[in-house]
Formats: C-alpha cells, sequence, structure tokens
C-alpha cells in the first residue's frame, strides 16, 4: 500500500474519532436533580410561560377548560423536512410516563433522548437550556398530573443527511450556548422579562431569523424573517419593528388587542391565551425587556 493512501486512511480514522467524540450527547450531570422537589402548582405556571400545550396538545383536539391532554401531532413544516410534536403526556408506552426525572430534564435541557439519542431543536432545548433547573423540575411535577394519552408519536418526515441524529451533535456545538443574548445594565423586571422571552418563552424560536444550517442569527435577535411554511411573515419585535408602549404590549398579551384595534392572529392566538394567564407582573417584564432588546430595522 503506497505511503500517501495510509496517511489518507489514518487521518480518516482521526477524524471519524473526533467527530464521534465532539458530537457525543452529553445529558444532565447524574446528580443534577440532586436536592430538588418538584412542585406541580409551580410547574402550572412554568408550563404556561413555556407555551408546551400549543405545540403538544393534538391539532384536531376539542377546546376544553380542563387540563390539557399533551397527544402531539401537531406538524412543523421546516427547509429540513416536517417535524411531529410527539405525545408528551405520562402514558407509559406512547408518552414520556415512564421517562425519569433525570431523563426528562436532560430532553428538555440539553436535547437529548433517553436512550442517549439527540433530539431535533425544533424542539425549543436551545432556549430551555438557559432555564433554572428548579423550574425544569417544577414543570416535570406539573406533566406527570396531566392526562395520559395512547396516541403513537408520530415520525419525522426527514431525509438524508438531515434524518442523522448524530449530526446534532455538530449543531449543538455551534449553537448550544447558556449565555444570554441580551446583557447589560438591566433592571430586576428587565431581567424577569428576559428569563421569560429567552428561556421558558423561546420567542426568539419563531421571531429570529435562521442561517443554512437552521442557527439563530444572534446579531438579528427578534428582528423577524420569513415563516418556515413559507406562508408570510414573523414579524419584527424589537423597537426598530414595534413601536408600541409597554402598555401597549402588555394590552395585547392580556386581551390579544393591539394598538390599531386588530386582533392576534395565527400561531399568537395560542401563544397570548398561555400569557394572558400568567401574573400581570409577567406580562410587564415582557413588555420592559422587549423595550431593552437593540433595535433593528
Amino acid at each position: 500500500m503506497p505511503p500517501f493512501l495510509r496517511w489518507l486512511i489514518f487521518l480518516a480514522l482521526v477524524g471519524s474519532l473526533g467527530f464521534w467524540f465532539l458530537t457525543r450527547p452529553e445529558p444532565l450531570a447524574a446528580d443534577a436533580l440532586d436536592g430538588l422537589t418538584g412542585d406541580a402548582a409551580a410547574g402550572e405556571r412554568v408550563f404556561l410561560a413555556a407555551g408546551c400545550a400549543s405545540c403538544h396538545v393534538a391539532p384536531d383536539a376539542e377546546k376544553s377548560d380542563g387540563p390539557p391532554v399533551l397527544a402531539g401531532g401537531e406538524a412543523f413544516t421546516t427547509d429540513f423536512g416536517t417535524f411531529y410534536a410527539p405525545n408528551i403526556s405520562p402514558d407509559l408506552e406512547h408518552g414520556v410516563g415512564s421517562w425519569s426525572d433525570l431523563e426528562l430534564a436532560s430532553a428538555i435541557q440539553r436535547g437529548v433522548g433517553p436512550g442517549g439519542e439527540h433530539l431535533y431543536p425544533v424542539f425549543p432545548y436551545d432556549s430551555y437550556i438557559r432555564a433554572q433547573t428548579g423550574d425544569i423540575v417544577n414543570l416535570i411535577a406539573y406533566l406527570r398530573t396531566l392526562p395520559a394519552s395512547e396516541t403513537p408519536s408520530r415520525p419525522h418526515d426527514v431525509s438524508f443527511p438531515f434524518n442523522i441524529r448524530r449530526l446534532m451533535g455538530g449543531w449543538k456545538l455551534l449553537y448550544l450556548d447558556r449565555d444570554w443574548v441580551v446583557t447589560g445594565d438591566l433592571t430586576e423586571e428587565q431581567q424577569r422579562g428576559r428569563y421569560l422571552v429567552e428561556a421558558l418563552g423561546h420567542c426568539g424560536a419563531c421571531h429570529t431569523p435562521r442561517n443554512l444550517l437552521g442557527g439563530p442569527k444572534a446579531g438579528a435577535w427578534l428582528a423577524g424573517g420569513p415563516d418556515p411554511n413559507g406562508k408570510g411573515k414573523i414579524p419584527n419585535i424589537t423597537p426598530g419593528g414595534l413601536d408600541w408602549s409597554e402598555d401597549e404590549i402588555v394590552e395585547y398579551l392580556t386581551s390579544g388587542f393591539t394598538p390599531e384595534y386588530d386582533t392576534v392572529g395565527g400561531a399568537m392566538v395560542a401563544v397570548v391565551d398561555k400569557i394572558s394567564k400568567l401574573p400581570g407582573s409577567d406580562r410587564a417584564a415582557i413588555a420592559a425587556y422587549l423595550k431593552a432588546v437593540p433595535p433593528h430595522p
């Protein structure tokens, strides 16, 4: 065998091993939840702020005043394929009832499934990674109180090479970041709003444009962009695109009415429905934070 071919094979092996090591799933540490006791009542507030029902309630489910049934099934069309929200009800077979708290927390904050597989970032763990682990434990406690559903999760419709989950390890190396997007001298209210927007509310998942790899363009944080489903545009909600006052933002998040006497529409209907159930101080904090975000035209 020629020497150059031996070197080529050697480099290929080294590169493959390096890729395999760097893209390995990294769940939470085994002791990450030690000393934390879930509070389901507090978890309901986290559940509302995180908007879990907006994605995980079946799209054809009848509206009810009872507890939500998180059977999944909502479709999300992207440039990489169509993803379907899974069943995250407490069902032991088709939901997440058999998952431990640590496995659920690792999925939510690290994008790692119970089998050690990478989850796709259409599930916004790149936002939830900034959440306080105590809030995630409370959320899990609340999820376990909800009705179980026997609806099987629908497989994602993703073509090669995006169906290779190991590649998500490379995506995480590039974009999974615990740091806050908006920093600086923020008031306590603005910091609370930042937590709700950047962590639990994952507002950037829709309102921040994406690059060719599906990573958020942090330099255009909340500046809006094309809707991934190809229909219309997601608005710019920085001060450069949204000129509403803090009170007007609060009113919109409370009643769904805009200053122009229009009403909330599209996917924001579900968002406002959940945020309106949070304490008024949380909506005021979101408004204060949005006015502190760097403006983008």
